[in-house]
């Protein structure tokens, strides 16, 4: 495994060189070239201008902010230069936080920490311990890519995970999203849906997360290379009749528990 970025943990008087990982496996991941329909030649992009319609070299494009409609600042290479914030080579840890008081909702993406090398063990073992039995999970700012990204740090199995964190503005309001509303509910209903979920309750474990479109999709593409007649299946169309919630409610749980037997 290979890190993407070196550097150091500071909280307070304590600095720790880590190294950080990406924690995503993309190797499984299926990718498609888009191809010329007559002679599978390589697709490319051009870039092209909507004003003259000439194909715009990458030396001539700028970046431009539109601030009011059709109206815009160009902004050069040399002004984000001017804005570029130092990197410290230095994740700052600013509080420590329940993350249980974190929602999942700003979280974007995660990391693995390791320690960056046998010298940094010990004090790394030390942070992560101190992080578990608190239950803390430290924040801090890290540097990466000329971005400033908030990020917090939890231990995990003797590690460290690395979220980084979404900021506020960028978070839409579910009291935004349309015909959300308190309707009373069936007390007997409630019940019934209860007892449905806990027929269907398992551990996380337990729960199967093949990806059946990929294996659909891997046999597809060798059915393609093997010259086999590739056959399409039809949705099926649902003609299942409309029956009111309560039966329903009983009929699942009756299916969950012969499942479960």
């Amino acid at each position: 495994m290979r890190s993407t970025w070196k550097g150091h943990i500071r909280f307070s008087l304590v600095t720790i060189p880590i190294q950080i990982f990406s924690a995503i496996n993309t190797k499984g991941a299926i990718k498609f070239r888009q191809l010329h329909k007559e002679d599978n030649g390589a697709i490319g992009y051009s870039k092209v201008c909507k004003s003259c319609d000439k194909v715009v070299p990458y030396g001539d494009i700028v970046k431009g902010y539109e601030y009011e409609p059709d109206s815009f600042v160009v902004l050069e290479k040399s002004d984000f230069d001017n804005i570029k914030l130092k990197s410290t080579k230095a994740i700052d840890i600013e509080a420590f936080v329940d993350i249980s008081e974190v929602h999942p909702t700003r979280f974007e993406t995660f990391y693995f920490v390791g320690p960056n090398g046998e010298v940094a063990t010990k004090t790394f073992n030390l942070f992560t311990k101190t992080l578990k039995d608190s239950g803390k999970a430290g924040v801090g700012r890290i540097i990466l890519r000329d971005k400033e990204d908030v990020v917090l740090l939890k231990e995990h199995k003797g590690g460290l995970i690395m979220y980084k964190l979404r900021y506020p503005y960028e978070l839409r309001k579910m009291e935004d999203v349309p015909d959300l509303k308190e309707v009373e509910v069936d007390q007997t209903q409630l019940d019934l849906a209860q007892t449905l979920v806990a027929s269907l309750s398992k551990p996380f474990s337990e729960v199967s997360f093949e990806d059946r479109y990929k294996e659909a999709l891997l046999e597809l593409v060798q059915s393609k290379v093997d010259g086999k007649q590739v056959v399409s299946v039809s949705e099926e169309e649902d003609d299942t009749p409309v029956v009111d919630i309560m039966a329903a409610l009983k009929k699942s749980i009756e299916e969950a528990k012969a499942k479960g037997a």
